[in-house]
């Protein structure tokens, strides 16, 4: 008897013992949070953003945030935007939102009819209503009121993922260009689209659209109406490719996600290369940012990667960022939100961490060769990677029991120009 009493108190306490070592896996992503880059040679090159130059001649300014869900990499798009502004002349803000949806903030900060909350509700992901989000959009509200005439700001979208406001805008678009809405209009349910038409439908509508767009003459007063109309009708086209992609062949939706946002930024390029402005400045997840990579084991380029291949390596100039740890603002599997802390495993980060510095920015190209630092910049490491993926259910145990499925394995200096880290990322607030 006594001896099973013993085997039972053996039992229970390895159980326990397990139980802790599984807690302590779950919450670091493994017994520890990897190794530290040398914290002093780190500070000697680490620096503060303002300390950020751009190479002359950069067309595209991209910065990257390691996850969707936390203030401090909501607010380094308004600190790091106005940056270029003041001192490279930047005069456009492009997000990774939808165009029609980013097309209402660029109104609202031209015209200051709204608030910047609804504005920021309008771009349409749950992620961008939020405090920080909001402050941008009304900082470039104010900057406009007083900018002079051509030095105005401009807010663009580059995704294609959300309807709304890019079918309002093009029924307005259409009409005030004087052609024949009543197709469009019979899409209409409410102020989206009609969720009774078909694919093909709304397709052949669009396309048709798109003809009698091409059509129109060139040279008239409505020649940038008529560009704004075709891009409208593009981003359509887009989303229904898009979403036959996720239902027929979902392997292949990321990359066509990516191409198609390649294409709205380079448009975007485009229209302020028209207004007289060389340089773009682009904000999204560090996986579509970043200039080097790709889906699908080699095949379809990330959107970062697509750019620097069409405007060159030396006019793409991106900004990664991570974290040493973050408490994330996540979706549930059941709807909702919730909160979940990781670490990132980046020895680059956790160095920053150890000297104490909550914030800071790492120019590659500023670090010797031959240094020690050198070898975790150019090497594979861990760096935190997180999206809007539910932070529950099976993703929740896999994130839990394979911390590799939030961490990427890959060379900093292949992705990214330079880099800013968070020591603690804190969880950002839905509106």
């Amino acid at each position: 008897m006594k001896k099973k009493k013993r085997g039972l108190i053996v039992f229970l306490c390895v159980l326990l013992i397990l139980g802790g070592l599984g807690l302590v896996w779950s919450r670091f992503g493994g017994f520890g949070t990897g190794k530290s880059a040398n914290p002093e040679e780190f500070a000697a090159y680490a620096g503060s953003i303002e300390d950020m130059e751009i190479p002359e001649g950069t067309k595209i300014i991209a910065l990257g945030e390691a996850t969707h869900g936390n203030r401090e990499f909501q607010q380094l798009k308004k600190d790091v935007f106005e940056q270029m502004v003041e001192k490279y002349n930047v005069r456009s803000f492009a997000l990774e939102g939808d165009f029609g949806g980013c097309e209402y903030v660029n109104r609202y900060i031209h015209t200051g009819e709204g608030t910047a909350e609804e504005a920021a509700a309008a771009i349409g992901f749950a992620i961008y209503r939020t405090k920080e989000m909001a402050d941008l959009i009304e900082w470039m509200r104010t900057y406009n009121e007083d900018a002079p005439e051509g030095e105005d700001l401009r807010f663009y979208g580059f995704d294609m993922q959300r309807t709304s406001y890019t079918f309002r805008y093009l029924l307005e678009a259409a009409g005030d260009l004087g052609l024949d809405t009543g197709a469009l209009e019979a899409l209409r349910d409410g102020e989206d689209i009609s969720s009774s038409a078909s694919r093909e439908e709304k397709t052949g509508i669009y396309r048709d659209l798109r003809e009698k767009l091409e059509e129109m003459g060139e040279g008239t007063e409505t020649d940038a109406e008529k560009v704004f109309a075709l891009h409208l009708t593009d981003c359509l086209l887009q989303n229904e490719e898009l979403f036959r992609a996720y239902e027929e062949v979902p392997t292949e939706s990321n990359g066509i996600r990516d191409r198609f946002m390649a294409e709205n930024a380079l448009w975007i390029l485009e229209r302020e290369k028209e207004r007289g402005n060389d340089t773009v400045f682009l904000a999204g997840h560090n996986g579509h940012m970043q200039q080097y990579g790709t889906y699908q084991g080699g095949q379809d380029k990330v959107m970062g990667n697509l750019l620097a291949d069409r405007i060159g390596e030396e006019n793409y100039y991106v900004i990664g960022t991570d974290f040493y740890k973050s408490t994330v603002n996540m979706s549930r599997s059941t709807g909702g939100r919730m909160t979940r802390t990781f670490y990132s495993a980046d020895p680059l980060a956790k160095a920053a961490s150890k000297k104490g510095m909550d914030l800071c920015w790492l120019d590659f190209g500023k670090v010797p060769g031959d240094s020690v630092l050198r070898q975790d910049i150019d090497g594979y490491i861990f760096m935190g990677s997180l999206g809007e993926a539910p932070g529950d259910g099976a993703n929740g145990i896999v994130y839990s029991l394979l911390p590799r499925a939030y961490r990427i394995w890959q060379s900093p200096a292949e992705l990214f120009d330079g880099m800013i880290f968070v020591r603690e990322a804190h969880p950002t607030e839905i509106e």
